[in-house]
């Protein structure tokens, strides 16, 4: 599966560069919770957003680079409140070290969307416990339901707790946030 998931992660990577007039492309689900790859992370962007070295063994390695959306939260932009502990603790948590990626979809940007396990533990979930980022409400129906629950259940216990952003009286979500910015350069947002 990684040899059939490494062309097309190239193919859409250089369909994204030279179409950058082109219509905004759609979104490809995998829906392949169940297929994973492992690589080891080597950047990381903001507090959702990685790159992974990947090496695939064909008939010889191939080492590839490629650039990795966590699924199902959204944390906040670098320029917005807790941005940069975000960023700050996605490092902590997976910077140099070796994990499982499980795509779910490949986004308009051309990236991975994907869960990230580094030492057992999902990333995405462990910055929502530490309150440094949101449930994506507009994906997270897309998650199993485990996934869905673990999720929704440790925001829940952030917010009541006041970790991280929630101790803000009003929290602003990413998303809203983007809508009343000017709109970025494609490779500056998440």
């Amino acid at each position: 599966m990684l040899t059939r998931l490494i062309p097309l992660l190239v193919l859409c990577g250089a369909l994204n560069v030279l179409g950058q007039d082109a219509p905004t492309p759609a979104t490809y689900t995998f829906g392949l919770e169940h297929v994973a790859f492992h690589g080891r992370i080597t950047g990381v962007v903001d507090g959702d957003t990685i790159n992974v070295l990947i090496q695939a063994k064909q008939p010889i390695s191939v080492h590839q680079q490629i650039r990795v959306r966590i699924a199902f939260i959204d944390a906040p932009e670098k320029g917005q409140a807790f941005g940069q502990r975000a960023k700050q603790a996605m490092s902590e948590l997976v910077f140099g070290k070796d994990a499982k990626i499980r795509p779910q979809t490949i986004d308009r940007y051309g990236r991975v969307v994907a869960r990230v396990l580094v030492d057992n533990q999902d990333a995405g979930l462990e910055l929502l416990k530490q309150g440094l980022c949101w449930v994506y409400e507009k994906y997270i129906p897309q998650a199993t339901i485990d996934v869905e629950a673990s999720y929704r259940a440790a925001q829940a216990v952030a917010q009541s707790d006041k970790l991280g952003l929630w101790q803000d009286p009003d929290p602003v979500p990413p998303w809203e946030w983007r809508k009343e910015k000017p709109a970025m350069p494609q490779s500056q947002s998440s």
